[in-house]
């Protein structure tokens, strides 16, 4: 049974940094991607980011490259985003997801709960 857990959200001020993490097990990751996808309130979710376990490829969303980034830790199951320069439109549910297939533009297989992330002063 694949087990998806994100952490590290909270309330930042803008410009600020926050790391989150997203653990997980169940299934060994080494030929599957892991994305980062997040839902403000009242619009539809978002790819944020993700991460090919394997080749460590990357890609980025155009609102967040440069400010966010996306790492992993084979050896512990572990996915992490660093998220910079933080903005209010930052603000959203983030959630980590695992899927076969590379890219942001379809739907994963498996989610987790996600984790708040709120930007504000």
């Amino acid at each position: 049974q694949v087990q998806i857990v994100e952490s590290g959200g909270g309330l930042v001020q803008p410009g600020s940094s926050l790391t989150l993490s997203c653990a997980v097990s169940g299934i060994t990751l080494d030929y599957y991607v892991i994305g980062w996808f997040r839902q403000a309130p009242g619009k539809e979710r978002e790819g944020v980011s993700c991460i090919s376990v394997r080749h460590g490829s990357t890609y980025y969303a155009d609102s967040v490259k440069g400010r966010f980034t996306i790492s992993r830790d084979n050896a512990k199951n572990l996915v992490y985003l660093y998220m910079g320069s933080l903005k209010s439109e930052d603000t959203a549910v983030y959630y980590c997801a695992v899927d076969g297939t590379y890219g942001l533009g379809h739907e994963y297989d498996y989610w987790g709960q996600g984790t708040q992330v709120t930007v504000s002063s």
